[in-house]
């Protein structure tokens, strides 16, 4: 009885830890002012950075634009991929969005080469992708970046960076973190 009792406790642990680690991204909210706009996963084994509201300037044109929190991750172990969540104030439609792209670009990629745009729903809401080509510190990379309507007049944008010789199973977990987007307004 007490060998057929340990080992159901060890299959119940195993299908445990089995069912945690399936289950086991981590949710982030993004506030600001004190609301919470949208929520996502990251992943596990990648590292969150947060940043607050601030000016960036381009140093080869003297160009400064204000930029609200950024919340940037990345594999622990990996620098080939990057991706970030803003929710600029005063940006209230896609339109809107694709301009402030338009503004901030050279702060992401530099030459970028759009290859291809299309409207989709990410969370239930409509959303703009906009893919393509570039580089950054050097190396060549392929983006994507998102922009996702919010209610209330906000919008979500939503950039992906795969440089060049970076291990493709990584889309996966960059859809995975798109998948796992919601609204919380």
């Amino acid at each position: 009885m007490r060998k057929l009792l340990s080992m159901t406790l060890t299959a119940c642990v195993a299908a445990w830890s089995f069912g945690a680690s399936a289950q086991a991204d981590t949710p982030v909210t993004y506030t600001d002012e004190g609301r919470a706009l949208f929520r996502f996963e990251v992943p596990d084994f990648w590292t969150l950075r947060t940043g607050g509201p601030r000016e960036i300037e381009d140093t080869e044109l003297g160009d400064a634009r204000a930029v609200s929190r950024v919340m940037g991750m990345r594999p622990v172990t990996d620098d080939n991929v990057w991706m970030g969540f803003v929710s600029p104030s005063r940006v209230s439609s896609i339109q809107d969005g694709l301009r402030y792209l338009e503004d901030i670009d050279k702060f992401l990629v530099k030459d970028p080469a759009v290859t291809s745009t299309s409207d989709t729903q990410i969370g239930g809401l409509p959303a703009h992708v906009v893919r393509g080509t570039g580089n950054r510190d050097g190396r060549g990379v392929n983006f994507t970046a998102t922009v996702i309507d919010l209610p209330r007049g906000r919008v979500a944008i939503g950039v992906a960076i795969l440089q060049d010789g970076a291990d493709p199973s990584y889309v996966d977990a960059l859809n995975a973190v798109f998948a796992s987007f919601r609204s919380l307004q």
